[in-house]
């Protein structure tokens, strides 16, 4: 059985990566992985350590590197810069062969099997994501992005694509347009556009199972009743994803699920490792 992951990411997350791919193997040991890492500057030397440690564990990982012809009109938005438009256009990067691929952030840990969200029924559909509706800000998302008819903001650090609708559905232009646009407007600019174009063409996942927000620990707990307690996600959780700012591998951090991630973090260097803010 083989998966296709999508990541992309600049210098400062390759460790991360690392971490996050390694929590990944361990946890789906009978499937075979086909990783696609799409960037714009890492250096060849990194590429090469990447592709090493996963084709030690016996995958292969495939680099997808945009040159500066490519989004060379594109507009960008603040302090963000092209690589914002990656994971929205990919599927015109990636082999005309795939037919779905599994987007992840790595920002993520990977702690049970993830072969039921990949096989996730797309038909119809663009994107399967979560969303988290702790903030209650879909209200404010609608009028910010003048998107009335979105019934959710999905969070896009995963994202199951479904290859095919994309190449027929959506349109470069259309995006580019919509961030000249609203250029003013855009606090998550890669989230935004996804959420203000494509919400409806985006089929729900359980973000308990899929896209657990680390921050919110004790708010899964109580809505729960306490069914999503902490057994729940070591034997049910498929994906813990650190949102925000706050990291588990900087020493700053506090958490609950610190020590889950540093044990991770040993087993993929052999040792944890503290990063300074």
């Amino acid at each position: 059985m083989k998966l296709n992951i999508l990541v992309t990411l600049d210098s400062n997350y390759i460790r991360p990566l690392q971490v996050m791919l390694k929590s990944m193997f361990l946890n789906n040991p009978d499937v075979k992985f086909s990783i696609y890492l799409m960037h714009s500057s890492l250096k060849s030397e990194e590429v090469l350590l990447l592709q090493d440690g996963v084709r030690g564990e016996g995958h292969i990982l495939h680099e997808l590197k945009i040159t500066d012809e490519y989004f060379r009109e594109a507009p960008v938005v603040k302090h963000y810069t092209k690589e914002m438009y990656y994971r929205l256009l990919a599927f015109k990067f990636l082999p005309e062969t795939l037919d779905r691929i599994l987007y992840l952030d790595p920002d993520i840990l990977i702690i049970n099997e993830i072969k039921s969200l990949y096989d996730t029924d797309l038909t119809g559909y663009l994107y399967a994501a979560a969303y988290h509706d702790i903030a209650k800000i879909k209200e404010l998302n609608k009028i910010r992005l003048k998107a009335y008819e979105m019934e959710a903001y999905y969070n896009s650090g995963v994202l199951l694509m479904n290859l095919e609708e994309q190449r027929k559905r959506i349109s470069e232009q259309d995006i580019f347009d919509f961030v000249e646009e609203n250029k003013k407007r855009l606090v998550l600019p890669d989230q935004d556009i996804l959420n203000a174009l494509y919400s409806q063409d985006i089929k729900e996942i359980e973000e308990v199972l899929y896209n657990y927000d680390a921050r919110f620990y004790q708010y899964y707990k109580l809505a729960s009743k306490g069914e999503f307690g902490m057994d729940y996600v070591i034997n049910e959780t498929s994906i813990i994803h650190f949102c925000g700012k706050k990291k588990p591998w900087l020493k700053s951090y506090t958490g609950k699920f610190h020590s889950l991630y540093k044990h991770y973090e040993k087993l993929t260097f052999g040792k944890a490792v503290t990063v300074n803010n």
